[in-house]
């Protein structure tokens, strides 16, 4: 039975929707397409998930809407939230890094209504015809500047001519693009840009300058990360090879930190995602991957250790800060050969580093992989008790709990961390034994 929008707001522990989210409501449910234009962080997901949910048909078999997106982080974002949503429809996410064939046969098995997915893979599910193409009605392209740059362009224009029966389209985009392609098909299109009224750069951003004595800012970045303490900070560079680099060489000082790139396998990737996102870490070192489709909450600080390649990155990584009504400060790196680039408009006031500043405390909170997941009929309520009970924890000691399929993440007090672990060593889960470590 379909549910209604109170109902489903509920679900998502959701009082009311945005102004944005209102009006992307209106819009989507109509009968036309939809541009929506919004900056990072404003809540896109949810409002173009629930006019989808509009557009699609109980007791209909077939995938019925397609979402495509940049990157794997975003779709099992999406994915993630409009499970959460409690609706009757099922959806799958699908992606490059994990085998084709156990995906088609999650397909059959799982029968989903929607499915999100990156354009290379989805074009494979195509091409073998992995599902019925003809009952897809909507597709929605999410971050569709980035989908459509080089690279993307091509993928994008084989998925949507594969797509016969497409009768309504949504683009959604943290920045607007110079053209729409006409592959996507748009016609008669609703235009809802909000990126002026939510743009967090009115006060909600301080931006600073930090001078670097050498070329190489490696120092001045170590500096910099000891003086934000406990604060989360986020370093983006341009290559991977550089995030590795600095990865290294902050931990040869000694200040935890994860990496996120392209390259990375995807569990590793996903691992250093669940770390920082649950405060088990304080520092991200990543490429542009991280500025767009990622679900990362009150990150206090954005560090441009290279300087972006464009005002549209410059816009991104910044906009993974000061996020809904919050505060954050953005870091530039430079060094003396180093000038702003002109779109950043005003002058950023200058921020003096300490020639010996203290290490940062490790952060309050530790990882721990339990080997079991929902497939084993583990949930969230099932290792707060077992963490409580058998591991003596308080409530408040647990921090944010996620679980795959196959195995969970949970995040408990760093200081409890040897004796909760002591103490639950031969216990076994749901009279389930399985391994329980702290995650690397």
């Amino acid at each position: 039975m379909m549910l209604t929008k109170e109902e489903i707001l509920r679900n998502l522990n959701i009082e009311r929707l945005t102004p944005m989210q209102e009006a992307a409501l209106e819009a989507g449910s109509g009968d036309k397409d939809m541009i929506l234009l919004s900056p990072t962080g404003s809540g896109k997901t949810l409002a173009y998930l629930l006019p989808l949910l509009g557009h699609l048909r109980e007791g209909q078999d077939g995938v019925q809407a397609v979402v495509l997106v940049p990157s794997r982080e975003l779709a099992l974002q999406i994915e993630s939230v409009f499970k959460s949503m409690g609706t009757p429809f099922r959806v799958m996410s699908c992606y490059g890094g994990r085998p084709a064939m156990e995906e088609h046969r999650a397909m059959n098995g799982i029968r989903p209504s929607v499915i999100v997915g990156t354009p290379g893979r989805m074009n494979d599910h195509l091409s073998k015809q992995n599902f019925d193409a003809s009952t897809v009605g909507l597709l929605v392209i999410d971050e569709f500047d980035k989908c459509l740059e080089l690279g993307f362009h091509d993928e994008m224009s084989t998925v949507i001519a594969q797509l016969p029966a497409l009768r309504r389209r949504f683009l959604i985009s943290a920045t607007d693009a110079a053209e729409i392609p006409e592959f996507t098909g748009l016609h008669r299109a609703s235009r809802l840009d909000f990126l002026e009224e939510h743009a967090p750069s009115a006060g909600r951003i301080k931006l600073y300058q930090v001078q670097s004595p050498s070329k190489d800012k490696l120092d001045a970045l170590a500096r910099l990360l000891c003086m934000l303490g406990t604060q989360s900070s986020i370093v983006f560079c341009n290559y991977r090879e550089s995030v590795e680099r600095i990865s290294q060489y902050l931990t040869s000082r000694k200040i935890q930190n994860e990496m996120f790139h392209g390259g990375m396998e995807q569990p590793d990737r996903e691992r250093a995602l669940y770390k920082f996102r649950n405060g088990s870490c304080n520092v991200f070192v990543s490429t542009d991957l991280a500025s767009r489709g990622l679900d990362i909450p009150e990150i206090d600080n954005i560090i441009h250790y290279h300087l972006p390649l464009n005002e549209e990155a410059y816009v991104h990584r910044n906009g993974r800060t000061a996020r809904w009504e919050a505060k954050g400060c953005s870091f530039l790196l430079l060094h003396e050969e180093e000038t702003l680039p002109e779109y950043i408009g005003e002058e950023p006031e200058e921020f003096l580093l300490d020639e010996h500043p203290s290490k940062p405390l490790p952060p309050l909170w530790v990882t721990l992989y339990i080997g079991k997941g929902k497939k084993d009929k583990i949930n969230k309520v099932d290792i707060v008790g077992f963490l409580c009970k058998k591991g003596q924890l308080r409530q408040d000691e647990i921090g944010r709990i996620d679980v795959k399929d196959h195995y969970a993440y949970v995040a408990i007090c760093r200081k409890k961390l040897s004796q909760t672990l002591n103490l639950i060593k031969s216990e076994k889960i749901k009279g389930l034994k399985t391994v329980i470590e702290e995650t690397k």
